[in-house]
């Protein structure tokens, strides 16, 4: 699935919501550059004001840099942890970024080049060799896999699953926000590694049947509808063996509940604080379960895993070419809308991996 979207009127109630303050944005021309700032800190959900939007001229590259014309952004959502004071207001802010080199005084990239870096929410970005990674571009691969299945998304997901949790053929699997880009990334992989019963939480009906209909779960509920722990115990009335949850608080408590004797639960993400960091959700109230069932819960980073890339692609390039690894993807097109790009994405507005793209 890939959904691809331009700002064309149709999908502004679904990213701007009536009575939202948008950032001011610049129309920029070929010899100018745009650049996101956040210019204060959100309190709650963040708002389009928090940002806003600065020209400048193309930056040169100068000795041992290399510019870069970017031309698809991840929006991701650590992002809303930074705006708490991570990043620095009235500053360009850092993104997972791929762009072609245009220009080069670094010995280590060429004009032509492919790569990846840091140096996001940017239309053009000075890199060196040394903080970005020149890519291979695999023939039949689309360049936008490279920011999720083969970016950080689909490497989180790959190392929870077989890194963290470590999941064997026919093991049973819970994934939380599994029509997310990690999880549907996860849902993916699972399938591919010989997964058993795969059950996934989502925020919609809609996307409850894109998991089931099209990513292969074979079942998945609304965690709207009710105590997430009763809605996994009656998705998942055996238990699972694994997990693997982006969300904490209740899904976490649930995931505790629902794992099998000698579970393992692989903890990427916390989405349920990212907007209430003063007031976290309380701890799961069943951890004692843990010892009772000799459960093992395991948090991690994925910038520790960077030595898996090459093993991911090894894995997941030959699936991708022969059709068996679809890509979950939704793609705005234009940086000028990447803010509402991002706050959709903080609301549960994409079905997997939300993507900005340069215009063709």
């Amino acid at each position: 699935m890939r959904n691809i979207h331009g700002w064309d009127g149709s999908i502004d109630a679904a990213y701007c919501p009536v009575g939202a303050a948008l950032p001011t944005v610049v129309i920029m021309t070929k010899q100018t550059s745009l650049t996101v700032h956040q210019t204060a800190r959100p309190n709650g959900f963040p708002t389009a004001g928090n940002f806003t939007f600065v020209e400048a001229p193309v930056p040169s590259p100068g000795p041992g840099t290399a510019l870069v014309e970017n031309l698809y952004w991840s929006v991701d959502p650590y992002h809303r942890e930074m705006m708490d004071g991570d990043f620095a207001l009235h500053a360009p802010l850092e993104g997972r970024t791929l762009g072609r080199v245009v220009a080069s005084r670094d010995p280590g990239l060429r004009e032509g080049d492919l790569v990846l870096h840091r140096e996001g929410w940017r239309t053009h970005s000075l890199v060196t060799a040394a903080a970005s990674r020149r890519l291979t571009e695999h023939p039949g691969v689309p360049l936008s896999a490279y920011l999720s299945v083969l970016g950080g998304t689909g490497l989180s997901a790959y190392v929870g699953l077989t890194r963290i949790a470590k999941l064997q053929p026919g093991e049973d699997l819970f994934i939380s926000a599994a029509a997310g880009g990690v999880g549907t990334a996860a849902g993916r992989f699972a399938r591919l590694l010989g997964a058993g019963r795969m059950v996934g939480s989502a925020g919609s009906a809609r996307k409850v049947a894109h998991l089931v209909e099209r990513v292969g779960f074979d079942a998945a509920f609304d965690y709207h509808d009710g105590p997430v722990g009763e809605l996994l115990a009656k998705a998942a009335p055996d238990g699972v063996d694994v997990v693997l949850d982006g969300v904490g608080g209740d899904h976490l408590e649930a995931a505790i509940g629902a794992a099998r004797e000698h579970g393992r639960i692989a903890w990427v993400g916390a989405v349920a604080q990212y907007h209430s960091l003063d007031t976290p959700p309380p701890a799961p109230r069943n951890l004692f379960t843990m010892v009772d069932k000799s459960i093992r819960l395991e948090g991690f980073l994925v910038r520790n895993h960077r030595d898996a890339q090459e093993e991911l692609e090894d894995f997941a390039v030959p699936h991708i070419r022969d059709g068996r690894l679809p890509l979950d993807e939704t793609v705005v097109t234009g940086f000028e809308h990447i803010v509402a790009a991002f706050l959709g994405m903080l609301r549960g507005e994409n079905t997997g991996k939300m993507l900005v793209a340069r215009p063709s």
